[in-house]
């Protein structure tokens, strides 16, 4: 009989104060993002351990070696306040390398983060308002997410990263006008009309790979894709492209991201239909209207473009 074995812990939520200040982003026409002060970092935090070290554990009861996982907690605290990385996939390495380090039984792990934005509050000053130093508003909008795998070079002494992804959840997305949906197959059980003209409400979770995995996490930033520049470049082409469906607007999305950064190597997209329902319509003027949202079930769209590859749907 052959074992695969993981065990971990999970929604470990991590608060650091003044932690590394993310600077060296490289600008981009669609974001006025280039760096944040990290005044307050936020992220809840997953580990997922793996290797045979523990198999005594599930077939003999044998705890000897395994760590467990409140003290996986308690290591992910205190590695948070040692971490010297400015961004999210930054603290997933130095925190899984640091388990690895410490604990020859674990083989390799799976490090996953999730953002918390917390960004300054707007407050009065003299001139008018300013973002305070010192109060924060909890953001419960998109966020940034990361997944991390590591194991255990030959010899034990060093860390590899094989794999690295990184993204931008839960987007959520309206346009009043400039998005059509027609022309589509029909038969016997279609009852859909031709919207040539229809307001468009998405909600869209984008996640890429890069070419090479150690490239975001070079410390000065050269190659690092923030999340925040993608969530801006995806309102930019929202905003300007007359789409004729959720597919043709993700495919412009992704074919404008590989333009743009070069370092990429997948961008993947997995996006919802939540078009509301018109309630009612205005009889002098047909551009006011009421909505609602609409019933279950709802579409989804999923795109995968690889560079030099043709882009797949799922």
């Amino acid at each position: 009989m052959s074992y695969e074995i993981s065990y971990g812990k999970a929604d470990v939520k991590v608060y650091r104060t003044h932690a590394t200040p993310l600077t060296g982003i490289a600008p981009i026409p669609e974001s006025p993002f280039t760096g944040r002060d990290n005044r307050l970092f936020a992220a809840e935090l997953e580990i997922v351990v793996r290797g045979e070290a523990f198999i005594a554990a599930y077939t003999r009861g044998d705890n000897r070696r395994v760590v467990a996982t409140d003290t996986m907690k308690n290591f992910i605290l205190q590695a948070a306040l040692n971490c010297e990385a400015a961004t999210l996939e930054g603290w997933l390495h130095e925190i899984g390398r640091a388990f690895l380090l410490t604990y020859p039984q674990m083989e390799r792990l799976t490090m996953r983060g999730r953002e918390l934005p917390f960004p300054a509050a707007l407050v009065p000053d003299r001139q008018g308002f300013m973002l305070s130093e010192r109060l924060f508003s909890r953001d419960r909008n998109d966020a940034s997410h990361a997944s991390l795998d590591l194991e255990r070079a030959a010899g034990g002494d060093a860390v590899e990263v094989t794999s690295l992804e990184a993204g931008r959840e839960g987007l959520q997305l309206i346009k009043l006008t400039g998005s059509s949906f027609a022309d589509f197959a029909r038969d016997a059980h279609t009852t859909l009309p031709d919207r040539p003209d229809r307001p468009l409400y998405i909600w869209v979770d984008i996640d890429w790979r890069y070419t090479d995995p150690m490239r975001p996490l070079d410390p000065v930033h050269p190659g690092y894709v923030a999340g925040e520049q993608v969530a801006d470049l995806a309102a930019s082409v929202f905003h300007d492209f007359v789409s004729l469906s959720i597919q043709h607007l993700v495919h412009e999305i992704g074919e404008r991201m590989l333009a743009r950064w070069p370092q990429l190597a997948e961008v993947r997209f997995e996006a919802q239909n939540r078009l509301w329902d018109t309630a009612a319509v205005s009889e002098a003027d047909p551009q006011v209207r009421v909505y609602c949202d609409p019933p279950p079930p709802y579409g989804r769209i999923g795109l995968v473009m690889r560079r030099g590859e043709r882009a797949t749907q799922r």
